[in-house]
């Protein structure tokens, strides 16, 4: 089910933007959208690269990348799956990480043509969308 909820929402464009890329910021917008949750399982990455009519070393670098960022785990003979999200972090720890994310953020806007504050004044609708019921 899962599976072919990621299979048929990816799209790749001819942006020049990375494959890799692509898949993994619309695999993180699947995340964050709730479309994939905590446990879900992925879809293999043969599956991705057969659909998407890929190499298979680009979606295992997306899938590389997805790990090391902590929002799926690999499990050799099982599969990818969704991570748990990690515990809250707090005082220090937490507003060094909220600047780190920020920066990256406000580069990737730069680079992209968009301002920064136009973006930050979207982020602030969004999260308010999110938390209503």
């Amino acid at each position: 089910m899962h599976t072919q909820a990621v299979l048929q929402r990816v799209r790749l464009e001819n942006t020049g933007v990375p494959i890799y890329v692509q898949l993994r910021e619309q695999i993180l917008r699947l995340l964050g959208a709730g479309v994939l949750r905590p446990g879900d399982q992925m879809p293999t990455m043969r599956e991705v690269a057969v659909a998407l009519k890929v190499d298979l070393n680009t979606v295992r670098h997306a899938y590389d990348e997805l790990e090391r960022l902590g929002a799926i785990t690999l499990v050799r003979g099982r599969g990818s799956f969704v991570a748990d999200p990690p515990a809250a972090l707090n005082g220090r720890e937490a507003t060094a990480q909220t600047d780190a994310l920020a920066k990256q953020v406000i580069a990737t806007a730069l680079a992209m043509g968009v301002d920064p504050k136009n973006l930050a004044d979207r982020i602030t609708a969004l999260a308010g969308k999110e938390t209503k019921p």
